[in-house]
């Protein structure tokens, strides 16, 4: 009797007051919390429910991180991957895709806990937005509805209260003066940017940034050759005159994000965490070191799924820093068939 009413009282907790997500500061808490998530979440998500039914999991043998289940990622797409009592959500956010593709679809309960996860954790990595002028160069996101980042991106350039933040679409030119009389002000500035546009910014356009953080958000979108990342840092590097070309990590299905300041390794704020898998056994964790499919928790999905099986390869480091290398061919992608997706 006293557990279930702790698991109870831990449910309306958690659906009521999720700020403890950030509270977490070590391995052991984050460890306690995923599997109190679990708990809840295996409980309250019917298609995480199922998913785990099929694998033939038992939830009393669950007694670490590791023994955790992940989601795979394309159920987004095809199910409405919900926890807790309800349906109701404050937004929608859809992923990018082709004309007749199918989309990803995060249905997001509370808007409020992705303001201040990736509040926080633009602060845990770069300090205040306030310090910062923010200019946003993401043409295909603004091109379309339901972009994570665009909400996320709008919310930072308000918080920065500078006069001279803003988003830019095609006006390239308006961009490279401002980011000139910005320079010329000694003003700190991060540049955040798709990775197509921002090679369109540098064409013709010599640049030399020394105040500026040039943040890229990966992809082409289609608009030009796919590159690896070492490949594009470098011509951004050598077109904008900076030393490091910054990265974001995020994704549609996610409410947190984990930054990179140069060499492709990227860090998680507290309440996130990658792994990675074996990728022919994709229900066995891959060595660190080792490329495998990048597994994520994000305690801020307390509303959807915590545990996320991505389509992302890449390497996790002991230090908790982690690589993406590139994304599994539709034809790799193994373990996902227990389902109807």
């Amino acid at each position: 009797m006293v557990g279930a009413f702790y698991f109870g009282y831990f449910c309306t907790r958690m659906q009521l007051d999720p700020s403890s997500i950030f509270t977490v500061t070590t391995a052991e808490d984050f460890e306690k919390l995923s599997l109190k998530v679990f708990q809840f979440q295996i409980r309250k998500n019917p298609v995480y429910q199922s998913y785990c039914a099929y694998l033939g999991v038992k939830v009393e043998a669950i007694k670490t991180l590791d023994d955790i289940p992940y989601l795979p990622i394309q159920f987004f797409k095809t199910k409405k991957v919900v926890s807790g009592e309800g349906t109701d959500q404050e937004a929608v956010f859809s992923s990018s895709g082709t004309t007749g593709s199918v989309t990803s679809k995060h249905y997001v309960h509370d808007l409020k806990l992705y303001e201040t996860s990736y509040q926080k954790a633009f602060a845990h990595f770069y300090g205040s937005i306030e310090d910062y002028c923010v200019l946003a160069l993401l043409p295909s996101y603004l091109e379309r509805e339901g972009s994570s980042l665009i909400y996320m991106v709008n919310d930072l350039i308000k918080k920065s209260e500078h006069p001279k933040s803003g988003f830019y679409l095609n006006n390239l030119n308006d961009l490279k003066h401002m980011l000139a009389d910005l320079e010329s002000s000694h003003t700190k500035t991060l540049l955040i940017g798709v990775s197509f546009a921002l090679l369109n910014l540098i064409e013709n356009m010599g640049l030399s940034l020394k105040h500026t953080v040039v943040m890229e958000t990966g992809g082409m979108k289609g608009r030009r050759r796919e590159m690896i990342r070492s490949e594009l840092h470098g011509i951004l590097k050598k077109g904008f005159g900076v030393s490091e070309i910054h990265s974001e990590y995020g994704m549609t299905e996610l409410l947190s994000q984990a930054y990179s300041k140069g060499n492709g390794k990227f860090y998680c704020p507290p309440w996130m965490k990658v792994s990675t898998r074996d990728t022919e056994d994709p229900l066995s964790n891959q060595a660190l070191g080792k490329t495998g499919g990048i597994n994520i928790v994000d305690l801020a999905n307390i509303n959807s799924c915590a545990f996320i099986a991505t389509q992302d390869l890449g390497k996790a480091y002991e230090d908790g820093s982690f690589e993406v290398l590139g994304r599994f061919d539709n034809a790799d992608i193994r373990g996902c068939n227990l389902m109807v997706l």
